[in-house]
């Protein structure tokens, strides 16, 4: 019986990835292990242009998974921070009544109980330093791009352009590559986070910095929370959330480039909290409000022959741990789809992609956005439910 050979739908194919966060780069990883050429276009100046917020914990199944496929799992175990999977969680009056730092954990790499956390900034320093030199272009913030005989030609803002036979979006939830695959725009789910910087815990809010203990903190008092993560470089992040009226943060009157003004309001808000988290918004220079919005579950889009996006530029969803981890996860399975011989043509890879994608994007989005307002404004009895689902996962 004769057996077709396996078609290479990349051989000799251009390949341009928008966007060089950890999905855009596992994905240049995988597809360069099957001797890809492709590039990643990333508007920061260099890697060190900008804080690339706080730490962001694998999972088994999807991350950790990732990573060893990409053969970058030693490369992680020797930047992850040991220790920051611990969560401590306070109420309002900083009373503390969850607190994982007290306890003993057997679980490690191989449990698929196991969340090691890792800097954001670490991450992408370990994927990009997998990537053959040159595969990342700094400074290339896209613009646009068009069709010209069948290939695509990029512009960037610096002037600069590009050519390539296949464009994936993986710039996120504001893609710039998202209308050239659909047209569907992004809900609101209620929900606002009011984001903060803190160079120097340590030394402006020492009291939050031992609470957090090189882990997570969750304040929550009804309707409102705050959530503090470490970064790699000694700083802290924090989210402060709640339930606002959509676009509010246009309508509000707050200028969150005045870091006076957003302090101001962050006090009134949380009247009534520990005095010790607003040490936490003064110790804050730097402040960022984005709304929590989310793309339509049931979501679905004609695929192309060159072009395809993933991670939430293809499938955002409010904050749930599993963002990178889905981005990652996307980023394999589109490479396993466009690499393994089984289909005829790209068009025909892209679409099983898209297909798997969208069906696994629907079943967490919807966890997701039933978890949002029990997370951005928990009620007394929310509060009292999350509580023992951590009591639980620590008996466990």
């Amino acid at each position: 019986m004769k057996t077709e050979k396996a078609i290479n739908l990349l051989e000799n194919k251009k390949i341009a990835i928008i966007g060089g966060g950890p999905g855009g780069l596992t994905l240049a990883r995988l597809l360069q292990f099957k001797g890809a050429e492709v590039k990643v276009y990333e508007r920061d100046a260099n890697r060190a242009s900008r804080v690339q917020g706080a730490i962001v914990d694998l999972h088994f199944d999807s991350g950790l998974k990732v990573m060893e496929a990409a053969g970058l799992m030693e490369a992680f175990k020797a930047n992850y921070m040991q220790g920051a999977d611990k969560t401590r969680m306070v109420d309002q009056n900083a009373h503390v009544y969850v607190d994982e730092h007290n306890e003993v954990s057997e679980v490690n790499f191989g449990d698929n109980r196991f969340r090691p956390e890792i800097d954001r900034g670490a991450l992408r320093n370990v994927l990009a330093d997998s990537l053959l030199p040159g595969t990342v272009v700094w400074d290339s913030q896209f613009i646009g791009m068009e069709q010209i005989n069948g290939k695509w030609e990029i512009q960037f803002k610096n002037g600069t352009k590009a050519v390539a036979d296949l464009v994936i979006g993986s710039d996120g939830h504001r893609s710039k590559i998202r209308p050239y695959v659909t047209d569907i725009k992004a809900a609101y789910s209620g929900a606002t986070i009011i984001q903060g910087e803190i160079d120097h815990p340590e030394k402006d809010c020492p009291e939050v910095y031992q609470l957090v203990d090189n882990g997570s903190l969750i304040a929550m008092g009804v309707g409102k929370t705050i959530a503090v993560q470490p970064r790699g470089d000694g700083g802290l992040t924090f989210y402060a959330a709640s339930l606002y009226p959509e676009n509010w943060i246009k309508l509000c009157g707050i200028d969150f480039g005045k870091s006076e003004e957003v302090n101001a309001f962050l006090m009134e808000f949380y009247e009534g909290w520990n005095p010790v988290f607003f040490t936490l918004f003064k110790a804050c220079t730097h402040f960022s409000a984005r709304p929590l919005n989310y793309f339509p579950l049931d979501q679905k889009w004609d695929a192309q022959s060159n072009i395809t996006i993933i991670g939430d530029a293809a499938h955002l969803m409010p904050p749930s741990g599993e963002g990178v981890n889905t981005a990652m996860l996307d980023a394999l399975d589109l490479s396993q789809c466009l690499t393994s011989g089984k289909f005829k043509n790209l068009q025909s890879a892209i679409a099983a992609f898209e297909k798997q994608m969208l069906s696994r994007a629907f079943t967490l989005g919807q966890e997701s956005l039933d978890g949002i307002k029990d997370f951005a404004s928990p009620t007394e009895e929310s509060v009292s439910k999350l509580k023992l689902q951590f009591e639980q996962k620590a008996l466990n």
